[in-house]
């Protein structure tokens, strides 16, 4: 037996198992931990995940090369998923003139004979920027945040705060900034961070968010009834030290500000191995449910998806109970790897924050960081916040507690007012949450706008109309009139899993985690499965996208075909394909140009037309032949463009030309630029009745990069 085994197995000899006498028994049966895929991923031990870590980061010089990336940047190996073939996906962080890159994250993508097949960028391409000497001094930086924190009254910079230079790769330009931190009174009590990162050239503020991920809202300490705990016996006694789950530790922080929950922290420790009462009188009380549920949440990854802990290397978060004093919250903080549950207030007659999906929610925060690393801000903050609603939610259903049986509502057991901090099936229930998306996603606080996708993952897995599930009511409303039926929360939690950990990055908006689902759902299921089928269909209820072609026996009718020389079935428009959502068909194209990359949104669907963006000499035509242009009215080219530009000024130096038989119809350039999608139209009535060559043809000059995104071409 070598000295690692030997360990493992003198720790396994310590400990021992402790009985919680409380209110009622625990359901010995598991909702789901036994049935689910592995979402496609072999398990690792934390030898095998170290090996796999030293190979790509030896490889990652030569990657660097490869995808372009510039002299000054280097990759740094963070994750490895190995799929059950072999495949590989390795997700890398990156650095500038060693300045974290702030949305410089990417996943590479291995067959399983070791090729690259793709990459999944947060911000695709090398990264440039001026220079690494600040205009703003860190004081300055510092000075800004305090005025312009928006999370935090009063903000103001402790000990715990720093700033620090950073490559803020998030916007369509990257540049030099300070990722500076403040204290004040937010959601997460008195002493509340949030980060503010500051332009280091100008000083403007370019983006701000919670550092405390939080559940959101008041709660009260759940009685999880009677049930087992791992502690360990060391000494005269024991304390609640978990080994069988990554030797997780669950302290009581005494009050210790939720800013520095270790201040004062002690841990729990007793001669016997009986632990609390049932009741808020017994310190240990919360402890229990603490203890209970993260093990729960690690059993749930592990046995579900083959995950060993947050990082996936079998090592244990520390979690703290009773943090501060009247604090309506519970948070993971990535920065001290631990999670925080507070002890409510005298809203909610003073209980702890203590509840099986809250836990599951807080170390699902933790498993969000150690894979995409959603951004907690925007869109992506809304996905963040999602994630450990999903997860949580799959907890409590795993856990198969009769006490807390599983359901769709986040904090049933928190003594809401409402009765819920949210609902799954009806996220604007609670007049806040969105529960169907718009252009003002990005823009409300990401709790709420977590009810997008919170909302798709339940018709995904249970479909519309009204349920009783848990003892509770559930009524699954599409925002677009639909019925459907789900696949299974099983299924969905995979897709999900999947799509987190394999193709989404900091910066996925809604859009993307349409993409990377669907991708997900093909990878699991099959590209023609029902499972993708009706992932399609859920987005389509929430508003985002339209739903994929039914794979099934009994598809809808498609209309009958107009009459044209090309034979097109799309009534009204005589090209082919013109919403590129079947891919490069009936399309000519020098380079990938049509895709459904995550890195920009489509204007329709999730497939669109991307046309340079290479920052030096290029150029791509994208072109479909044999267009019937009507012989009658008049003929017209629309279709939708956006433009984001490096380039300032109105000198027209990246060029987008718009051709018909090699003529030069209309001409776009970066000083075109646009925030979104706009039309344009181009008059046919010279080619009228004619079959014309039509093309797309981008030009690029060697200095900074113009994008064209070409999305909905119509030709009537």
């Amino acid at each position: 037996m070598n000295r690692k085994t030997a360990l493992a197995s003198a720790v396994a000899a310590a400990l021992t198992l402790g009985t919680v006498m409380v209110a009622s028994a625990q359901s010995p049966a598991l909702a789901s931990g036994t049935t689910a895929s592995g979402a496609g991923f072999r398990a690792t031990t934390e030898a095998g995940r170290t090996a796999d870590l030293e190979r790509a980061s030896k490889d990652a010089g030569a990657l660097a090369k490869t995808l372009g990336l510039g002299p000054d940047e280097r990759l740094v190996a963070k994750d490895v998923l190995v799929d059950t073939d072999g495949a590989r996906h390795v997700r890398y962080d990156r650095t500038y003139r060693g300045l974290p890159v702030v949305g410089g994250d990417l996943v590479v993508h291995y067959a399983k004979n070791g090729k690259v097949t793709s990459t999944t960028w947060a911000h695709e391409g090398a990264i440039k920027v001026a220079g690494v000497t600040p205009k703003l001094s860190g004081k300055d930086a510092t000075a800004t945040a305090e005025r312009s924190a928006k999370h935090v009254k009063q903000a103001r910079s402790t000990s715990l705060d720093t700033s620090q230079l950073v490559v803020w790769a998030v916007g369509k330009v990257p540049v030099l900034a300070y990722r500076s931190t403040v204290t004040g009174s937010g959601d997460a009590g008195a002493a509340s961070r949030e980060a503010v990162l500051v332009d280091a050239g100008s000083g403007a503020v370019l983006d701000q968010y919670e550092l405390e991920q939080t559940v959101g809202g008041t709660g009260n300490g759940v009685n999880v009834g009677q049930v087992s705990i791992e502690t360990s016996q060391g000494g005269s006694g024991y304390t609640l030290t978990d080994a069988l789950h990554g030797s997780t530790v669950v302290y009581d922080s005494y009050n210790s500000p939720q800013s520095n929950p270790a201040q004062n922290a002690r841990t729990f420790s007793k001669s016997s191995n009986s632990w609390g009462n049932g009741s808020t009188s017994s310190r240990e009380s919360a402890a229990v449910d603490a203890s209970y549920g993260l093990a729960k949440t690690w059993d749930f990854y592990k046995n579900t998806f083959n995950r060993s802990g947050i990082r996936n290397d079998g090592r244990g978060a520390p979690a703290y109970v009773h943090v501060d004093n009247q604090l309506l919250n519970a948070f993971y903080d990535d920065s001290c790897f631990c999670m925080s549950f507070g002890d409510g207030s005298s809203q909610n007659g003073n209980t702890p924050l203590t509840a099986l999906d809250v836990s599951g929610h807080e170390m699902s925060h933790g498993v969000t960081a150690a894979t995409a690393n959603l951004n907690y801000s925007g869109e992506s903050g809304g996905l963040n916040e999602a994630t450990s609603d999903i997860f949580g939610t799959m907890v409590e259903f795993y856990a198969g507690n009769s006490t807390d049986p599983g359901d769709y509502y986040i904090g049933e057991k928190l003594n809401m007012g409402n009765g819920y901090l949210r609902r799954m099936d009806n996220p604007a229930a609670d007049g806040s949450s969105l529960s169907c998306y718009s252009s003002r996603a990005g823009q409300v606080d990401v709790h709420y706008s977590s009810g997008i996708a919170n909302h798709f993952f339940y018709l995904t897995a249970e479909g519309t109309g009204a349920k009783t599930i848990g003892g509770l009511p559930h009524n699954g409303t599409p925002c677009n009139g639909d019925s459907f039926g789900g696949i299974g929360k099983d299924k969905a939690a995979a897709i999900w899993y999947r799509a987190l950990s394999t193709y989404m990055t900091s910066t996925t908006n809604y859009s993307s985690a349409r993409t990377a689902t669907l991708q997900a759902a093909a990878d699991l299921y099959g590209a023609n499965s029902q499972e993708r089928y009706i992932v399609s269909k859920a987005w389509a209820a929430v508003s985002i996208g339209t739903a994929l072609p039914d794979p099934g026996g009994n598809p809808s009718p498609s209309p009958s075909p107009t009459s044209s020389p090309t034979g097109n079935p799309n009534p009204g428009n005589a090209l082919t394909n013109g919403d590129f959502e079947q891919g490069a068909s009936g399309w000519t194209q020098s380079a990938n140009d049509i895709t459904n990359s995550t890195q920009q949104q489509a204007h329709g669907g999730s497939w669109y037309a991307w046309m340079m963006g290479y920052g030096s000499t290029a150029s791509e035509t994208l072109s479909q032949s044999n267009v019937a242009v009507p012989s009658s009215g008049s003929p017209k080219l629309t279709f939708w463009l956006k433009v984001t530009t490096q380039e300032s000024g109105s000198t027209a130096y990246d060029t987008l030309k718009v051709s018909a038989n090699g003529q030069t119809l209309a001409t776009y350039s970066n000083a075109n630029a646009s925030a979104g999608y706009v039309q344009k139209t181009v008059d046919l009535s010279a080619f009228r009745g004619q079959s014309v060559n039509l093309s797309f043809t981008g030009q690029e000059d060697a200095y900074l990069s113009t994008v064209f995104l070409i999305d909905d071409v119509s030709v009537g």
